[in-house]
């Protein structure tokens, strides 16, 4: 599954899934995209469908895309 990534801007109903300000990794969904839905890792660890709208495109240099894939897999050891 093709990755990007996304910064929130906005959290209005998920204030415990999502941080304002924070990157995470966006997976490409057509489907969901069709209806204005982004799929993203979100602060649990697993991939949930939220509004287009809290969220914009960001492009990372290589280096920070692999300190932000090895952040969120560290994470998720954690939660292990």
């Amino acid at each position: 599954m093709h990755q990007s990534f996304v910064i929130c801007l906005r959290h209005d109903d998920y204030p415990a899934s999502l941080g304002r300000r924070k990157i995470y990794v966006r997976l490409h969904d057509p489907e969901a995209e069709q209806h204005h839905y982004v799929r993203v890792i979100d602060e649990s660890g697993d991939d949930y469908l939220y509004p287009d709208a809290y969220f914009m495109a960001i492009t990372l240099s290589e280096e920070l895309q692999r300190a932000v894939i090895d952040a969120a897999y560290n994470d998720a050891r954690a939660r292990d």
